[in-house]
């Protein structure tokens, strides 16, 4: 005997604000039918030959031209994003309709700008799987048995891999006979597994995230972003709201009240594997800093679900090896160009893909490097050098025999090396997230210039605190230049999804 909530009948919408409201009635609906029974399960309640389930909801779009809608007395959007590339049917599964809410709206709200007509909104046949259903703080789970837990496999729907791959966002997903053409690059029940890894993986929810991202492969970095988050708020008239440390611990700006659920924030007993740290502002756009540590590994796992949250722009900060004899240690590479030898990527995104510099990150940096370094614009390259940075796995690169990674680095008019930056951008690239990269060198092995513990501490006391703070003027430009122009078209191909 299948057990569900009682069905919703699929309507059609004109109004996005419409639509979004039933979203969210449709899944608040499955989410608490889910909840209460799991709730009746822990408690011991009769559910011999019952399989509980509830679906997401979903957002369809049929369209019969390849022309957009213009609307008399108003420019064609020129925007990136918002409309599908052809006639069809489009649909897409939804999730978490109370985080997504700003950004639903803004992609239905296109998608009736672009094409006219109607959306329809209903309930879909992809389950919810259990675990996805549990509340930030609902740990309820914890007190059955083994042999109950055992039991949950038969009564509820677990998350199946099969409904969350990349294909589409890999460009490789191709829809089966009377399939629907997707609208989105994830799936719902692929959105809610990076919202749960995201909370493993940074110790903090995902409503703490900011649409601008920084990246960083040195604790050091984190240190001073800590201390600037406290200074903020300490400042009454700071533009940031609060600051929140991992174990969801939030300290809110002088003069404002404590809001609910603050103080379920606990401090964790040893960091995640790459804690998160979020300076916030009102409206999303804050600043959100994550340790990935070092390797392409890291890299790889955590912009894969930070991608689900469709940030602006995200941004790598960290240490690299200076290949060039005329770099200094502590001058910095603005990256245009990346050598993958980090290998993560390769089975999603071929070698042979490009992966451009993106204007509007690229003039942002250099402009937050003048500002901040009080050095002017004609006299940059005395202490940035723009140019390929070549990303490894390969930590001791300089022992295999030979010299093959310097003959190739040399091929490649490589200037930097490190094992993260590639890999971001890369990812940037396949989840059409701008990115980008300044570097700092922090050594020179192909000139005997290596770290030694007393040089290194002085250069990291030296040079982190202002490289911290050009990646924050950098994305105080690219807030201020309008986010709308940061979603580049080259970052979306000829058949493209039409969410951004």
């Amino acid at each position: 005997m299948q057990k569900t909530p009682a069905y919703t009948a699929p309507l059609v919408f004109k109004d996005p604000a419409e639509a979004l409201a039933q979203v969210q009635r449709i899944y608040q609906d499955n989410v608490e039918f889910l909840r209460q029974a799991m709730r009746d399960f822990v408690a011991g309640g009769d559910f011999t030959q019952t399989h509980v389930r509830a679906c997401y909801p979903y957002v369809r779009l049929h369209t019969h031209s390849v022309l957009r809608q213009n609307v008399v007395g108003q420019p064609l959007s020129r925007l990136s994003y918002g409309f599908v590339a052809g006639p069809g049917r489009y649909e897409t599964t939804l999730t978490r309709p109370d985080l997504y809410s700003d950004y639903y709206l803004e992609q239905f709200r296109l998608l009736l700008a672009n094409h006219g007509g109607e959306l329809e909104v209903g309930t879909s046949t992809q389950p919810i799987p259990i675990h996805f259903s549990f509340a930030e703080h609902d740990h309820v789970e914890g007190s059955m048995d083994v042999l109950r837990r055992a039991q949950m496999r038969d009564v509820f729907d677990l998350p199946d891999l099969t409904a969350m791959d990349d294909g589409i966002a890999n460009g490789t997903h191709e829809p089966r006979p009377g399939e629907s053409h997707p609208l989105s690059l994830f799936t719902a029940p692929r959105v809610d597994y990076s919202l749960q890894r995201l909370r493993h993986y940074t110790g903090t929810a995902p409503e703490w995230f900011q649409n601008f991202v920084m990246f960083t492969n040195y604790q050091f970095y984190i240190d001073e972003f800590i201390k600037l988050g406290h200074a903020e708020m300490a400042d009454p008239d700071s533009e940031y709201i609060a600051f929140v440390e991992p174990g969801n611990v939030v300290m809110r700006r002088t003069g404002l009240a404590a809001a609910d659920g603050d103080e379920l924030g606990h401090a964790p007993p040893r960091l995640p594997q790459m804690p998160g740290y979020h300076l916030l502002r009102e409206d999303r756009s804050g600043i959100t800093m994550v340790n990935i540590g070092v390797g392409p590994a890291n890299a790889k796992t955590i912009t894969d679900h930070i991608a689900v949250l469709r940030p602006h722009a995200w941004l790598m900060l960290g240490h690299c090896a200076g290949l060039r004899t005329s770099q200094q240690l502590g001058d910095y590479v603005l990256a245009h160009a990346y050598v993958r030898e980090d290998h993560v990527l390769d089975e999603e995104l071929p070698l042979w893909v490009p992966i451009p510099a993106l204007a509007e990150i690229q003039l942002a940096l250099e402009a937050a490097v003048a500002d901040v370094s009080g050095v002017p614009p004609a006299e940059l390259k005395r202490i940035m050098r723009t140019g390929t940075v070549a990303s490894t796995d390969n930590r001791n690169w300089e022992l295999l025999p030979d010299n093959m990674p310097q003959r190739r680095f040399s091929q490649s008019r490589a200037v930097a090396l490190d094992m993260e930056s590639a890999t971001i951008a890369a990812n940037g690239f396949r989840f059409r997230v701008p990115y980008g990269t300044l570097l700092c060198v922090s050594d020179k092995p192909l000139h005997g210039e290596i770290k030694l513990p007393g040089m290194a501490n002085h250069f990291y006391r030296e040079r982190v605190d202002q490289h911290l703070r050009i990646g924050i003027r950098a994305i105080d430009i690219l807030r201020a230049g309008g986010t709308d122009q940061l979603h580049s078209r080259k970052l979306r191909s000829f058949a493209e999804v039409a969410f951004q």
